[in-house]
């Protein structure tokens, strides 16, 4: 038997921005609910034609942009293999998923799978929402192809998972959000499929719901089974996966291992965003009363210069000007530093160091300056989110978009040995001896 699962071969999907479709829901041929749906659009035409013919200066209505959201991707995954599927939004990665789910057909190309697949690409996906969760759990396994035996087998299990114990035999539309998705997450994975496809739902979950999730992931794979997971988690997907996919624009970017499939995605994404200086105009704050606003964040390195790159472990300054519309008697500063990964790495504020700011008049203009004596993170490109607020009161600004800085590899840290993704977050420089003993 052939070791590979899942074979992609040229694979396109094409779609048509605003054209006609003449075909109905259930493929060439046409449901009644179409030729009315039909009817009426001619109807509509017909109406909006005619006030065109009387100045209108409305759109033709004809549009045949074409839009490939997956195009021309070739790819193997081997039995047994835990695969992450990521790229930005738009990307082409729930096409492709739903393509390998048998959703939608392809354009151009085929795949090929071998092997039971289970799904699990939105909240619910094969549930009704009329039936209770006991109901639920069979008629899907069913779709999956399951035995009446094999779903009694696992039942229990998959309820205590789930944690819906109390509610199994209520109708699962008076479910919440996340008892929805534990139950079909929960059914997804406990049902034996040979090949577990997710898409981002885990998004959804809580954070003990996600580590639970990751956890169950990761017994499938250990019991030889293939996953594919697409998540925006860099963290999960070098967790739990062994090789990494990076979609572009809906073509294969790059095939490989998990931590450098995470590297060249950051990049990607971050290629534009390490900007040194962000400027920040009023419209769009986060304010609490309009008392302020911060209207410029710079990066500047040891000697005072503007720079996104700094050496790790090197020292540098992060420069924060805030403009006050009304007094402010304490404002209380900080900053929140985030890994390429979306991880938080440092909570900074003043009133945690005994440090206070103020009184402020309406109408200064503050330039706040924290100086750190250098990250000792891995390279990459980390997100700094400056924000204040009154002394005990709610946030007046912050600066969700954040500003970049680029953490470059130097002097004692630029060892590919030191230097390994997916091994820690962390650096540190450390003193080592021997000594001989008797």
């Amino acid at each position: 038997m052939s070791d590979v699962a899942i074979r992609v071969e040229g694979l396109g999907k094409e779609y048509r921005i605003g054209a006609d479709q003449q075909r109905g829901v259930h493929g060439n041929r046409q449901t009644l609910r179409d030729k009315l749906a039909g009817a009426a659009s001619g109807s509509l035409s017909a109406l909006t034609s005619l006030f065109k013919r009387n100045g209108s200066n409305g759109s033709n209505g004809t549009n045949n942009e074409i839009l490939w959201a997956v195009k021309d991707v070739s790819f193997e995954v081997k039995r047994g293999q835990v695969v992450g599927v990521i790229g930005r939004n738009g990307a082409g990665k729930s096409t492709l998923l739903k393509i390998l789910s048998r959703i939608t057909s392809p354009t151009t190309g085929f795949a090929e799978i071998h092997g039971r697949v289970g799904s699990l690409l939105e909240v619910g996906t094969g549930f009704h929402p009329e039936l209770s969760g006991r109901e639920n759990i069979s008629l899907n396994g069913a779709i999956l192809g399951m035995r009446r035996a094999e779903i009694a087998r696992k039942f229990d299990e998959i309820v205590e998972f789930a944690e819906v114990g109390k509610f199994i035999d209520t109708p699962v539309k008076y479910y919440s959000t996340g008892m929805f998705l534990r139950l079909a997450f929960a059914v997804a994975a406990h049902l034996e499929p040979e090949i577990l496809i997710v898409d981002e739902v885990l998004a959804v979950g809580d954070s003990a719901f996600q580590k639970k999730c990751l956890g169950k992931m990761s017994d499938v794979a250990g019991q030889g089974r293939t996953v594919l997971f697409v998540s925006h988690n860099m963290a999960a997907v070098n967790q739990l996966c062994d090789r990494c996919i990076v979609l572009r624009d809906g073509q294969l970017f790059f095939d490989g291992g998990s931590a450098e499939g995470v590297d060249c995605y950051l990049k990607l994404g971050n290629r534009e965003a390490a900007a040194a200086v962000m400027e920040r105009t009023r419209q769009g704050t986060k304010t609490a009363a309009g008392k302020g606003h911060i209207t410029r964040v710079e990066i500047l390195d040891e000697e005072g210069h503007s720079g996104a790159c700094i050496g790790v472990g090197e020292p540098f300054r992060v420069k924060i000007h805030i403009e006050i519309y009304e007094r402010i008697a304490q404002l209380v500063l900080g900053a929140e530093v985030e890994s390429p990964t979306g991880v938080p790495m440092l909570n900074l504020r003043t009133d945690g160091q005994g440090v206070d700011f103020g009184p402020y008049a309406a109408g200064s203009h503050i330039a706040f300056t924290i100086t750190l004596p250098g990250l000792p993170f891995l390279p990459g490109v980390y997100k700094i989110s400056p924000w204040f607020a009154e002394r005990e009161g709610r946030r007046i600004d912050q600066v969700n978009e954040g500003v970049h800085v680029t953490l470059e590899g130097k002097g004692r840290f630029q060892s590919e040995k030191m230097i390994q993704p997916g091994k820690s977050m962390m650096l540190m420089d450390c003193a080592w001896t021997d000594e001989l003993e008797p």
